[in-house]
């Protein structure tokens, strides 16, 4: 029930002003049509989420959405600045210690946001407390290994997001690059 739209609906509904909904998704022993449902049911709720994923060795393993009331922002000038504070410094160190040795690294993990993938998930069922079609369909990929080729499909209609982050001209050109070494843009 943790990807059902009405479970989703419940949690925007208890958003404070500004808070972030992450939901995790597993790529690994699972199929297309349960993580696209999984992606949709998220946007139906979250339509200015965005999605960033965890590789494993180059191909797809599991992702997180995220998602908030109206448009998500990103500021990665201000997460950079935080990081180098010495308050945060036992989160950079965390962030090195899973090879992402600055922000603008772990931003480079961006797989795309809801108008990119619509065209992806244009068949994709919504989840329901009323069909749980999730709770079924969940157990049919078990031990079955398409998370590359869902991985693959949705960078596919990956694109830069312009609405999504905001960065310095100094800082855009790491960003870039870190966005470029998960394949080429659309």
């Amino acid at each position: 029930m943790l990807y059902s739209q009405d479970y989703f609906e419940m949690v925007k509904a208890r958003l404070n002003p500004g808070g972030i909904v992450t939901q995790w998704v597993p790529l690994y022993d699972s199929d297309m049509d349960t993580v696209k449902s999984e992606i949709a049911t998220f946007f139906a709720v979250f339509p200015n989420g965005a999605i960033f994923t965890n590789e494993n060795d180059g191909g797809g393993y599991d992702l997180v959405m995220l998602g908030q009331e109206g448009p998500l922002k990103i500021d990665v000038d201000a997460m950079e600045d935080r990081l180098a504070q010495p308050a945060y410094a036992t989160v950079a160190e965390s962030l090195r210690e899973v090879g992402f040795g600055s922000a603008t690294r772990m931003l480079g993990t961006y797989v795309g946001q809801a108008s990119d993938l619509k065209p992806w998930l244009a068949d994709a069922e919504i989840n329901r407390d009323s069909n749980l079609r999730l709770q079924y369909l969940a157990g049919f990929a078990l031990n079955d290994s398409h998370a590359d080729a869902i991985y693959q499909r949705m960078l596919a209609y990956r694109r830069y997001p312009d609405n999504l982050f905001t960065v310095s001209d100094e800082r855009l050109p790491a960003l870039l690059e870190a966005l470029r070494t998960r394949g080429q843009w659309q």
